[in-house]
């Protein structure tokens, strides 16, 4: 149920809502609007409460109920698109952004070579993968805690913001000290504790589409860190998995249309895991900007072929120089020309 307050209503008339909203044995999450506050009533059994008994309240609008299994997600209870700003960095809003790295962190050489290009390319955060998800035991599982280190170094030597992906709630604190956009890959998206424990980190989450995940489960899993308090979640499709075998998963482009419909938060996209190989990615980068998505995640390595993880899908230095001039076109045809780490060196901003 979402409570709509006038644009003159008082902070009293507000609490007034929901300390009623309590009483009743309900949560509740204020959405602190430009021009007016809405009051999410959550909880299970929010229907056997009648809408009259906020609706008569002092400085209410209106009231409704949200009929989606996702509340906080749902641009019902955020009607304008949520913008993350991070130093200088803005997804969501007018411009697109595109952050690049290799599948996994290996050495210090390999991501600050990684890290000069990609930035020189435009790209604005540099991604990486310290904790590996893999499906076979025996893949390589990444660096761990070295691997943070490597970031750790390469983000004070080049200055550019780091992504990479947190697993394990015992991992997070390490994982926050070192990145400034914390990933949930496809395999924890619906990992409820993780989320919970995210959901107090204080920094932007990637959250990324889970394998066989409706956009209902997705957007249902970044309420889990709305819930708890964090409204700097980002969505991420990279894909699902379906009878199509051309490519390594199938790209939802639709979905990243429906998701924008029907809520407010932002959507990246990774083509890299959907195409499977390098040279799809380009298409399907270009394909999910002009869908709608806010951004893009992008897999770079100095040298595919030696990639210790997911080389096959991995462009080079030059490759991704020659797609962000393509996506530079995408982006200025469909009015948000790309955000680049020079523009926001330059206060372009």
């Amino acid at each position: 149920m979402v409570v709509e307050m006038k644009s003159k209503a008082t902070p009293e008339q507000v609490q007034a809502v929901v300390d009623r909203a309590h009483a009743l044995g309900f949560g509740t999450q204020l959405n602190l609007g430009t021009n007016k506050i809405v009051v999410a009533i959550l909880g299970s059994d929010t229907g056997r409460v009648p809408t009259d008994i906020f609706a008569v309240m002092p400085g209410v609008e209106s009231v409704k109920r949200i009929m989606k299994p996702y509340k906080l997600a749902a641009r019902d209870f955020r009607p304008e698109p949520t913008v993350i700003s991070y130093r200088g960095l803005e997804i969501g809003g007018r411009y697109s952004v595109v952050m690049a790295g290799p599948c996994s962190v290996e050495s210090v050489e390999q991501m600050l070579l990684t890290a000069h290009a990609v930035r020189e390319a435009g790209a604005c955060v540099l991604r990486g993968g310290a904790y590996k998800p893999r499906t076979s035991p025996f893949s390589f599982q990444g660096l761990g805690e070295l691997g943070l280190d490597i970031l750790a170094e390469v983000k004070r030597r080049t200055g550019m913001p780091v992504i990479t992906e947190v697993m394990d709630p015992r991992h997070l604190e390490a994982v926050a000290e070192v990145a400034d956009f914390l990933q949930v890959g496809a395999r924890n998206m619906q990992n409820y504790p993780l989320l919970r424990e995210l959901g107090h980190c204080g920094k932007p989450v990637v959250l990324k589409r889970g394998l066989s995940a409706t956009v209902e489960e997705w957007l249902e899993a970044a309420d889990y860190l709305l819930a708890e308090g964090n409204d700097q979640v980002i969505l991420c499709e990279r894909g699902i998995r379906t009878f199509e075998t051309s490519t390594r998963f199938t790209l939802d482009v639709g979905a990243i249309a429906v998701v924008k419909r029907n809520s407010h938060l932002p959507v990246l996209a990774d083509p890299s895991h959907a195409a499977g190989h390098y040279e799809l990615v380009p298409a399907l980068a270009r394909a999910a900007l002009a869908a709608g998505a806010d951004g893009l995640l992008i897999e770079v390595h100095p040298n595919p072929v030696q990639a210790l993880s997911d080389g096959l899908q991995s462009l080079t230095f030059s490759d991704f120089r020659r797609l962000m001039g393509e996506l530079k076109s995408t982006a200025e045809a469909i009015g948000r020309p790309l955000l680049t780490a020079q523009a926001i060196a330059g206060g372009a901003s």
